[in-house]
Order: structure tokens, then sequence, then C-alpha cells
């Protein structure tokens, strides 16, 4: 049974989820189309750059991704309580730098506020709140995401319609474990699919981002879109107060979209001294990645030989299984990945008997002494 968005993003829960978006159409609307030989391969690099641009926007920050010839995968991490440090004008700033707002946000943040009377100033004050709340909604920065690539395609294919199948995937993280997992399962999609042997050359992939990172003679080239949607009219909003409480939703056209400066990816850190960082340290991140790349690949056997990479020792997972969830965590676990007693939380908390993955989850994060 479908449940509501609301029961499956709660940062009361964890502010770390895996989400997954999809193309709808039969074609490879992301890699190429082997039908009429055309390549769309520069939108993976769209969904790289409006992924990150975004969240410099929101208060959501983007710890891995992988983008592949018909979907997409993202690891996020929501910070609430960065959103409620923001005073009501970074909040309306933030905003606006998506969607036009009521003219009576605009004349404010223009500098114009002396010329509001007290009564706007109080309906601005109510929507910002609601604005507030927006910007740490893992539901709106994924609808952003997905109406503006959809935008620059079908303007690119000069075609109307849907993109993408429908509403986006997600699995809560619930602890380290779920989170690590996820991670390696995200940076590891191309060797998995084989359109890639190593991390290195696995591109538009957040592991492949972080080496190159660490090379300081590679040189990042951007791929420019060859082409931008056209723009949208934006209605103006009216100048009166109910105005500034209940606005016209409508996005900024792409050429403004595209100015948008791209927020860096989230740091790693083991020394959990920084809040909004990956809780690991990034070369036995690095050493993990590496080592489930060469058992998932066709020609090997998957289970990983020789020493276990520290992480899974510290974290007390399985080696073997955890080779499994790097390939088949989508399958195994539905909306929620964690340690057992973790999902036996999370089912309390939803009220419901079971989750998915309670099985994988125990012979995974479960290791017992031999």
């Amino acid at each position: 049974m479908t449940r509501p968005r609301s029961t499956l993003v709660s940062v009361s829960d964890t502010p770390w989820y895996h989400v997954v978006s999809r193309c709808v159409r039969r074609a490879f609307l992301c890699g190429s189309d082997a039908h009429s030989g055309q390549s769309f391969e520069h939108r993976r690099g769209w969904i790289v750059e409006r992924v990150k641009q975004l969240s410099g926007v929101f208060a959501i920050d983007v710890a891995a991704y992988a983008v592949m010839s018909n979907h997409y995968h993202l690891i996020l991490r929501i910070d609430a309580e960065r959103a409620r440090s923001w005073t009501r004008d970074e909040v309306l700033r933030r905003w606006t730098q998506l969607f036009d707002g009521p003219l009576a946000v605009q004349r404010l943040l223009a500098g114009k506020g002396d010329e509001l009377d007290a009564a706007t100033h109080l309906a601005i004050d109510e929507w910002a709140q609601k604005v507030r709340a927006r910007l740490c909604d893992l539901s709106w920065f994924m609808r952003v995401l997905n109406e503006t690539i959809a935008r620059k395609a079908n303007a690119e294919d000069d075609v109307t319609g849907r993109f993408w199948e429908g509403r986006f995937k997600s699995q809560a993280l619930l602890d380290e474990q779920a989170i690590l997992t996820a991670m390696v399962y995200v940076d590891l999609n191309p060797i998995r699919a084989q359109m890639a042997q190593t991390p290195e050359d696995s591109e538009h992939t957040s592991v492949a981002e972080r080496i190159k990172q660490l090379k300081p003679a590679a040189q990042r080239q951007r791929r420019k879109s060859p082409t931008t949607a056209p723009a949208r009219s934006n209605a103006a909003a009216p100048q009166s107060v109910s105005a500034v409480a209940t606005p016209i939703v409508a996005l900024k056209c792409e050429t403004h979209l595209a100015q948008l400066p791209q927020q860096p990816l989230m740091p790693f850190d083991a020394t959990a001294r920084l809040k909004a960082a990956i809780p690991f340290a990034f070369d036995d991140y690095l050493d993990l990645v590496d080592t489930t790349g060469r058992c998932i690949r066709p020609d090997k056997r998957g289970a990983i030989a020789g020493r276990t990479p520290k992480l899974l020792n510290r974290l007390n997972i399985d080696p073997e299984h955890f080779i499994d969830c790097a390939t088949n965590l989508m399958k195994q676990f539905g909306s929620a990945v964690g340690a057992p007693a973790h999902l036996t939380e999370l089912c309390a908390t939803r009220q419901v008997k079971y989750l998915r993955g309670m099985t994988v989850a125990k012979a995974v994060f479960e290791l017992r002494a031999a």
C-alpha cells in the first residue's frame, strides 16, 4: 500500500535519505538513444550541476550521487536546524533565487520595506515561515530539481509532456551502517551496470568527482548545456496582503537558474567534529569502495578477499553480505535501511508491523563472532 510522503520522510526519524528518480520514456534520455543514435550524455551534467545549485539554496546537503542512463541516485542530508537559524530576510532571499515571490517581498528585498504597512510586514513574516519549512523539505527539493531538468529536456527535444515517471522513491537511512551501505551502492552503480571498471572511471558519480579533486593537476571541465529552456512568463503577484499569504508558485526561467552557484559535496569527518559531514574517514571509504567495486565486477565471485576494510570492522558489518547489499540495496530494503534495532524503532514510530529488509539487516549489520 502506498504511504503518504510525510510518513516516509521525517527528519525526526533521520536526516539522511537515499532518493531515486527515473525517466518515463522508452529512450535513455540521459544517455544514448539506441534507436535514433542521438546522444544525451550532456544531460547527466545538467543533473549534477542543478543538484549542487539547489543544495546551495536549500538546507539540504549532498553526500553522494550517481547519474545513470535513465535514472539518478542521491544521498542527501536534511539540515532543519540550519534552516531554523536563518533570518527572515535570508529565507526570503534564498526562496526568491528560485521563485519570484509576491511583489511585497520583492519590494522588501529591494530595500523598500519602509514603504510597506504593518499588516503587509506581518503577512510577509507568516509567508516566510512557510517558505522556511519548504527550504528543508525533501519533496520541494526534488520537485524543483525534476521540474527544471524536465523543462530543459523538453525544450531541447521540442516536445511537451511528462519526463519523469512519477514521484521519486526514497529510503530513510537510519544509522551509520545504512549511510555507508547506501553511499557505496550509489557510487558503484556504473560498475554494477558494467558501464565502468573502476570508481575513478565512473563518470558523473560523487566518488569519481572526489578522486579527481585529489589530483591537483587534473583540471575539471564543465560541460555547458547546448540549449536552454525558454523563459516562462510568471504572473505578477497583486499588491495585497492576501497575495503575500498565497502567491502563485512558478519557477524562474532557466537563464536565471543557471547562474546559481554550486555547493560542494559534503566533507568526510571521522572525528565527528563537523555536524554536517559524512561520519567516516575519506581514505577508509575509498578503500571500501575500491575493494567492493572489484568484488561486484562480473568476472569476480562476489566476496571480499584478503583483509576486510576498516569501516566494515568498525561498524560490525558482515563483508560477504555487504557485497550483496552494495549490489541490490533497492530490492532488499524497502522505505528504510538500518540495523535491526533501528528498523524495529521505526516500525513503532510509523505504527506498522513490519518493514522490508529486516532479515537482510540481521545478516549484514549483526556480525556474529566466529
